[in-house]
């Protein structure tokens, strides 16, 4: 009895429930958050992982910047109608390079953890232009209006080098020859050696919308296009020590 009284006691007193909450919620987030900080590695290396290349992370970027976030979701779950029709459950390595995380349980659209590779360009440009021509009855809004703005990369370094200093590995190589290779990728013309070099053999190079220049919309799809490539599944095993 005497317990309900003290609770009833915090119910009705506003300042005094809300220190209360307070304290619960920040030991509930330490005991979570604290032993990380113990654990020499949170995160388990997987072969092929890498960081974005500059195109790509401006791809990116114009992924959060329209909301596309909003709709579809990057985490697929371990759970059976997941895998089948998604793919395989998606990895935490495959986000470590991320700010922000785009996991989620929203699905007003198909969750893209995988969609890399799963389409053509054409058909890409194609759905963004005008998602109802390609499937009808979807209510995506329409971003034809990406293709018609051209972006040269000017600023990719300096985004790269605030990625660094939040852990993505982008060495100052990476971040000086930042505007070339943001250039070089959609340019299926130009000397990609540097690019390869420095990012590894898997990046799509080729222009993107089939269009002059470098659009918004060549961004966009080659950061889509590489969405859940990075990992070779047929030869991924889990460490089954973590």
């Amino acid at each position: 009895m005497a317990i309900l009284d003290k609770h009833a006691v915090l119910e009705k007193n506003v300042t005094l429930l809300a220190i209360f909450a307070f304290l619960a919620v920040t030991v509930g987030g330490l005991v979570q958050i604290v032993p990380l900080f113990y654990l020499d590695n949170t995160i388990e290396d997987v072969e092929g992982m890498r960081p974005y290349t500059p195109l790509e992370l401006a791809g990116r970027d114009i992924y959060i910047r329209e909301g596309c976030y909003v709709c579809h979701s990057q985490m697929i779950r371990p759970m059976r109608d997941e895998v089948e029709r998604y793919g395989h459950y998606s990895l935490a390595a495959e986000s470590q390079y991320d700010h922000p995380f785009q996991w989620g349980s929203k699905r007003t659209g198909p969750d893209l953890a995988r969609v890399g590779g799963r389409y053509s360009d054409d058909w890409h440009v194609d759905h963004l232009r005008d998602p109802q021509s390609v499937v009808p009855e979807s209510v995506m809004p329409k971003y034809g209006f990406l293709e018609a703005k051209l972006i040269d990369g000017k600023y990719i370094g300096d985004l790269m080098a605030t990625h660094a200093l939040v852990g993505v590995p982008y060495s100052d190589e990476m971040v000086e020859a930042g505007q070339a290779d943001f250039a070089a990728q959609a340019d299926p013309d130009a000397d990609t050696d540097g690019l390869f070099e420095r990012y590894g053999e898997n990046v799509n190079v080729r222009n993107f919308d089939s269009q002059p220049g470098v659009s918004e919309l060549d961004a966009l799809v080659a950061y889509l296009q590489m969405l859940g490539t990075l990992v070779d599944f047929s030869t991924f095993t889990p460490d089954a020590s973590r």
